[in-house]
């Protein structure tokens, strides 16, 4: 650096003096550079300590800096500028002023020794090492997360949950892509069990700790929400040993300046609260004012809910998980994200992941691939994992990838999981060569003891609303250090930062669900009804909404409510574990675990309460009528129903589940069904005797799905599949079934991922099925060419009269082959092509092949791209007074001239009741010139 620069720094120093004195904070890194490069003797620092305050620190710094020399004034400034974490608040200055390094002073050491720089790095260091094995799934085998890690598909939603598209890279969910509440703070994610949001969170948290996430946050902090479970009522803590105490602490900060930097700049913090719905706690004791000072101690249940809400840390970047099912107010969420499991390509991924070996995958895959529900189960990773590891376990000591039948059913794969988990402590030195045949009995009663211990502290666990369990809870369940080695259960010690007994929790909550539902079985001291104690329990929780931040925002209207937060799912999955273990497909097994006598008495208890349970729900709901008949739409707990009656296996509960469905439709719309679910939709389904409606609208069946319910289209008459993630591959199992039994009348497909290829396949549906009356097919991915086929088809069909294809892109290609289905068609009543880029020259076509049309009563061209070019030709159509009753030409271009047109053609039509032009390019005085002409809508 020249001269006038070296004069310059000094000069900065001093014309900028009160305002260092205001930002410097970090002083002991300053301090360590200026004495390890020697221009600080250690009388100095000394002098400098003894001062009192902060500022005062500064000053003494800046004094002695200036006094000597400019070369010690540019290194003052060059710590400044190499430690920016430190000095965040100079970093704007500094390129302001300019400040660049001479030569001399670049190649000076500087070593970060700032409190908030080091704990950045050792957070990072930490952070990295819990999170680079996949801890999840078993003790005994770790796996680096980069080796096993598969993205799912990740759904953005609005406000009203409707799709925004998908996640194409996890650096979307913290970006403000799909953001449609600004001043939110959550990312919400929502998912089923077992649908992969603690390892998402896991990847989220791994990837920050290399740096290789897209964000500016430097702190991550990560909880699990179930740990608030474990508090005491009367504890009290700060928030700052929240951060510290369950995470990670500085190592040396004797001026709290890490937690000072956290208060100061809450937007470089990055939070993730892992499983919000598993918090068992009564909110009795938050009846208090909420949390607003950083310094105040609190229950930790109450800094949750304030870091939530933004009332500590406002504008820090918070990542929350929780069941699908819990909803949360609005205003506090940023976005939203749903996680629908494996696609197709996502389980191959994971397939090839698994099994290196190119022989072994194809060997899984076929089987997988044979069964359509068995595919369905694996779209949910915890499923899919557990499957694989089945498949690894058979290989392993049988030679054998092939799963044996009465393993493709929830409660089959949970056996399997369980069974191989076992095998470890029955196998022997010498018996660890490879048998050629599985005795899945013998392995289950070597290992009783520890199935009834393990059983036993899972449903105490369960019955207490508790997901962790202690040293003493499961001494006392007669459970060994040996056994704690199988697997089922794995530590859990960032619940324990208070140093007491090491705690636990069970491999998944699923896992313990399976478990207790076995203890129920297993279990002669307690009467043989006590196996009905969750079903009775889940009936009487009534159909609610969990609504997040009530105390927060002073609604006293709930704060008598017991634990709003609870889900009862895994009371649920317990019941249809139940179901699963007393089925005829496990009798053969179950004898040897519990007295014949008690098991059939229990049987019989089971199948008794669901035939009422089932009776019962379907009579009391609520019937309407519909244009598609008596339609009913059934309540979510219908659905874990179905999922029960299935497990069992029964035909007999079955029929008598189809004989109680009294209406002619079935509406199964937003019940939150994924692909596994449709084998059990389907179980039922069969047993039918009339033909039906099924609206599956709004859920998550995928191709997986379409391919369970084929034995059930043959009876069906409305096939409702709208928003499911279909592909052309559901469309062709649809265009086999429908077209062979010719009796389905609406057909939904409106917003899924179908391509001019199910255009085709729809269009063959509209030709041969002579009853087909409605088709929506909507948002999909059809062009021009598709919009040829189906335009030809509906040419041909004589039973089609309303027909929805709004926003696709078929533009003037399709509009064209649309006029000419339109040209005298004789019972096409309602018609939308509405976003679909069509311009003047499609426009042209469509109006004046109308004028031979005197059927279409409702057309809608809305979001297209016509102007006034056709306006006259849209006129002619109006005075042609055709029959034509609703024409929407909102968000078009038209101009006040083409409006004009159509208002001077409105005098020669006396069945028009409305053309809508709303957003079209007119300014409200042009407007207000159409005023007289009602029928002319501009709202």
């Amino acid at each position: 650096m020249d001269q006038a620069k070296k004069v310059k720094c000094l000069y900065l120093l001093t014309c900028h003096r009160e305002m260092l004195v205001s930002k410097v904070r970090s002083i002991q890194c300053i301090l360590d550079n200026l004495l390890a490069c020697g221009f600080f003797c250690e009388e100095d620092v000394e002098i400098v300590q003894r001062t009192t305050t902060k500022t005062a620190q500064v000053r003494k710094i800046l004094e002695f800096v200036q006094c000597k020399g400019e070369e010690v004034c540019e290194y003052f400034l060059f710590i400044i500028y190499k430690v920016g974490d430190a000095y965040i608040d100079l970093q704007p200055w500094l390129k302001e002023i300019n400040f660049h390094p001479s030569n001399d002073v670049s190649v000076m050491k500087v070593v970060n020794t700032d409190p908030i720089s080091r704990y950045c790095a050792k957070l990072r260091l930490e952070m990295s090492r819990d999170t680079s094995f996949i801890m999840s799934y078993g003790q005994k085998e770790e796996t680096h997360l980069e080796d096993l890690y598969t993205d799912t598909l990740m759904e953005l939603l609005n406000n009203s949950n409707e799709s925004l598209g998908f996640v194409e890279s996890l650096d979307q969910l913290l970006g403000d892509h799909a953001v449609f509440n600004p001043q939110g703070e959550i990312i919400y994610v929502m998912g089923d069990a077992g649908v992969g949001k603690s390892i998402l969170l896991q990847k989220l948290q791994n990837l920050w700790s290399q740096k290789a996430l897209h964000t500016d946050a430097i702190f991550c902090f990560k909880f699990r929400c179930r740990m608030f479970s474990i508090f005491k009522e009367s504890e009290q803590i700060s928030l700052r040993d929240l951060l510290f105490k369950y995470n990670c602490h500085p190592d040396y900060d004797p001026d709290d300046e890490v937690f000072e930097y956290i208060l100061r700049f809450p937007e470089k913090i990055l939070f993730t609260f892992d499983g919000y719905d598993e918090i068992q706690e009564d909110l009795d004791l938050l009846n208090v004012p909420e949390v607003v000072s950083p310094d105040h101690e609190a229950h930790p249940l109450q800094l949750l809910i304030s870091l939530l809400c933004g009332k500590l840390l406002k504008n820090s970047q918070k990542i929350l998980t929780a069941r699908t099912g819990i909803e949360i107010q609005s205003k506090v969420i940023r976005k939203k994200v749903a996680l629908r499991g494996f696609s197709p390509s996502h389980l191959k991924t994971y397939i090839n992941l698994h099994f290196k070996e190119r022989e072994h995958r194809e060997q899984v895959a076929l089987q997988l691939y044979a069964s359509p529900h068995l595919c369905g189960l694996c779209s949910t990773p915890l499923f899919c994992w557990i499957v694989f590891r089945t498949f690894r376990h058979l290989h392993t000591m049988h030679d054998s990838f092939h799963l044996p039948e009465t393993s493709i059913t929830l409660t089959g794969i949970f056996l399997l999981l369980s069974e191989s988990f076992f095998s470890h402590s029955t196998s022997t030195a010498s018996s660890l060569l490879k048998k050629n045949t599985r005795c899945s009995t013998e392995t289950f009663k070597a290992s009783l003891k520890s199935l009834f211990s393990f059983a036993k502290l899972a449903f105490q666990g369960l019955e207490r609303g508790s997901f962790i369990c202690n040293q003493e809870e499961i001494t006392a369940c007669g459970l060994t250090e040996e056994d704690l080695t199988l697997g089922f259960l794995k530590p859990v010690s960032e619940f324990d930062a208070n140093g007491g007994s090491a705690n636990f929790e069970f491999l998944h909550v699923t896992l313990q669900s399976f478990l207790a539902a076995f203890f129920l079985l297993l279990d002669d001291q307690s009467s043989a009804n006590s196996i009905l104690k969750f079903f009775t329990e889940c009936s009487r929780k009534k159909e609610q909404s969990c609504q997040l931040f009530n105390l927060c925002l002073n609604d006293s209207s709930n704060q008598s409510e017991k634990n709003p937060f609870a889900t009862n799912d895994h009371l649920q999955f317990t019941n249809l574990f139940l179901c699963g273990l007393l089925s005829k497909a496990h009798t053969g097994l179950m004898e040897h675990l519990v007295s014949p006598v008690l098991l059939k008495k229990k049987r019989t208890l089971l199948k008794s309460y669901l035939s009422t349970s089932v009776k019962s729900h379907l009579h009391g709901l609520p019937h309407y009528h519909s244009d598609e008949g008596n339609k009913v739409h059934v309540l979510p707990n219908f659905l874990w129903i179905v999922r029960c009656v299935f497990e069992t296996g029964s035909h007999d509960i079955a029929y008598m589940t189809a004989k109680c469905i009294t209406a002619n439709l079935i509406k199964l719309g937003y019940c939150n069904i994924y692909s596994g679910d449709c084998t059990a939709i389907n179980f039922v389904m069969q047993h039918c005797q009339k033909r039906l409606g099924l609206d599956m609208d709004n859920n998550n069946i995928s191709d997986y799905g379409v391919k369970q319910l084929k034995p059930s289209f043959c009876k069906l008459t409305v096939v409702r599949l709208s928003v499911n993630l279909l592909s052309d591959s559901s469309i062709e199992v649809l265009r086999e079934e429908l077209c062979k039994y010719k009796v389905v009348e609406v057909l939904g497909l409106y917003n899924n991922q179908i391509t001019d290829i199910g255009a085709k396949l729809v269009a063959q549906i509209i030709e041969e099925c002579p009853k087909l009356r409605i088709v929506k097919i909507g948002k999909n991915k059809i062009t021009g060419v598709g919009g040829r086929y189906l335009a030809a088809a509906i040419q041909k069909s004589a039973s089609i009269f309303d027909v929805g294809m709004w926003g696709n892109t078929i533009g003037d290609e399709g509009a064209k082959a649309f006029a000419e289905a339109l040209r005298n068609h004789p019972n096409l009543t309602n018609l939308s092509l509405s976003a679909n880029g069509i311009t003047s020259v499609g426009g042209k076509f469509l109006a004046e092949a109308l004028k031979e049309n005197s059927v279409l009563r409702i057309f809608w061209l809305v979001q297209n791209e016509m102007t006034d070019d056709c306006a006259p030709h849209w006129a002619e159509l109006v005075k042609a007074d055709t029959g034509l009753r609703h024409l929407w030409l909102i968000s078009n271009q038209f101009t006040v001239s083409g409006i004009k047109d159509l208002a001077e053609a409105l005098a020669h039509n006396t069945a028009l009741q409305e053309i809508c032009v709303k957003g079209n390019q007119l300014c409200e005085e042009e407007e207000n010139k159409f005023v007289s002409e009602e029928r002319l809508r501009f709202h």
